[in-house]
């Protein structure tokens, strides 16, 4: 009887863990975005915001142009607690695979936007005063079949 009751409860979980794994997905992969978190410090939003523009923003449009990148958005909000960020940055790519192997373009297109190294760098060194980088995540948008 013991045996039975021990065969029976082995099929039983076999079963619901066939079904388990039969499931059809009901989505793809879509496009791969990078989200970045940043928090402004108090005054500096606005001068945040405009200097993205003049860069960050010049950068983006020079990517979609040479196709390196699909589009991109900044997002601003209030922040929900003193350690929340307030702004997002995201990038949208084609797919994971269109994310590697373009470090020269980027970087060529930084030193036509932006300028030399040295340039880059105060200007790395003037947005150190004005936010801090809470992070950036690598994501896959989901589109359902």
């Amino acid at each position: 009887m013991k045996t039975r009751i021990l065969l029976l409860v082995v099929v039983l979980i076999i079963a619901l863990s066939t079904n388990g794994f039969a499931q059809e997905r009901t989505y793809k992969a879509g496009s791969a975005w990078t989200v970045s978190f940043v928090q402004v410090k108090n005054g500096m939003g606005m001068d945040y915001i405009n200097s993205l523009k003049t860069t960050w923003k010049a950068v983006q449009d020079e990517g979609i142009k040479q196709g390196l990148i699909l589009s991109y958005k900044i997002f601003e909000g209030n922040a929900a607690n003193p350690d929340d960020w307030q702004i997002m940055l995201m990038v949208e790519y084609k797919n994971m695979a269109a994310m590697e192997g373009n470090e020269d373009k980027w970087e060529a297109i930084s030193k036509k936007v932006v300028g030399s190294e040295d340039d880059q760098k105060k200007l790395r060194d003037i947005r150190v005063n004005m936010r801090t980088m809470y992070g950036t995540k690598l994501m896959r948008e989901v589109v359902y079949k």
